[in-house]
């Protein structure tokens, strides 16, 4: 989850940065991992979260998905609920993320996934 130049800062207004980050961590506690990182390098898309797949969803194929301008709780709860499903390779993506999933440039992705 970016937390850097643009993403949970006053650049992106009238979001609760702090209480969307303590969401995820709250909602995934027993699921996964939520990192705060400095910045991923995609600010237009701010506030940006990759949802990395886990061990078995990496088995499975699945790949990092990237999504961008989460700016409101039901975005933040639907990306919950699809990691507690199982996430990239076990579960399928809500089609309602599809509004929110974006390719960063290549040098970006492997900065970030490898």
């Amino acid at each position: 989850m970016c937390r850097g130049c643009c993403c949970g800062t006053d650049k992106v207004p009238g979001v609760d940065h702090a209480a969307q980050l303590a969401a995820l961590r709250t909602e995934l506690s027993s699921d996964a991992r939520v990192r705060a990182v400095n910045c991923l390098d995609a600010c237009e898309q701010a506030n940006v979260i990759v949802v990395q797949p886990s061990t078995a969803g990496r088995a499975a194929g699945g790949r990092p998905v990237w999504l961008g301008l989460v700016n409101d709780p039901e975005a933040t709860a639907d990306i919950a609920a699809w990691i507690r499903a199982g996430g990239p390779g076990l579960a399928e993506t809500p089609e309602i993320l599809d509004l929110y999933a974006f390719a960063p440039s290549r040098r970006i992705r492997r900065a970030v996934e490898d």
